[in-house]
């Protein structure tokens, strides 16, 4: 069996700048969208029920502010059964851009579970395929996710993963991240200040 293509990279909303090579701040922030900037409502079709996680505005104002391209990556296997269709998943998109603003790239797995193909978290594809949209290595990247196989995918690509657990994080998950940190405001602090302690984190 052929495996799928990878990621859709999809348009980005506004052209941004990485930090010049020699710059201590990240080139680019890459940030998961379910239970990561909004709220996790399974194959998603519908705008009003788009809900924001909570910082999610404060912590992409943040990274902007610091001068660093925001972008988004997420699985959305649903989109391989039609739920929600293409229709849906624009307007969806569109309403969550409404609150934070545009942003650089978005990588999105359409792919479901058994498909095989290389973009599925914790495979690196998403974070592979933003990176050269936005002309950053992934080793100057962040990945800020909310389960465990965000900053997985992060690591395969050679990228910096952040995790920020929420309810439905697992607890192995969390004992196995090299750190985790409380909130988004948090986890923007940390990877745009180095001087950050890290003793914030867990």
């Amino acid at each position: 069996m052929t495996p799928p293509p990878g990621p859709s990279l999809l348009p980005g909303d506004v052209r941004q700048h990485a930090h010049a090579p020699d710059s201590p701040l990240p080139a680019a922030v890459l940030f998961d969208r379910h239970g990561t900037l909004v709220a996790d409502v399974p194959h998603n079709g519908d705008p009003s029920r788009v809900a924001l996680m909570p910082g999610a505005r404060e912590a992409v104002d943040t990274v902007r502010a610091a001068g660093a391209p925001v972008g988004v990556v997420t699985d959305q296997p649903g989109v391989a059964r039609g739920l929600p269709t293409r229709r849906e998943v624009e307007d969806v998109r569109l309403r969550v851009t409404e609150p934070l603003g545009p942003f650089a790239v978005r990588a999105v797995c359409p792919h479901g579970p058994g498909q095989g193909c290389g973009c599925r978290t914790p495979a690196p594809g998403p974070v592979l395929a933003a990176c050269p949209r936005l002309a950053v290595p992934p080793g100057r990247t962040v990945v800020i996710g909310d389960i465990g196989a965000d900053p997985e995918a992060a690591r395969a690509a050679g990228a910096r993963g952040v995790p920020v657990p929420t309810d439905v994080t697992r607890a192995e998950e969390v004992t196995t991240a090299d750190a985790t940190v409380a909130d988004l405001p948090r986890a923007v602090r940390l990877v745009l200040d180095p001087a950050v302690p890290t003793g914030e984190a867990r």
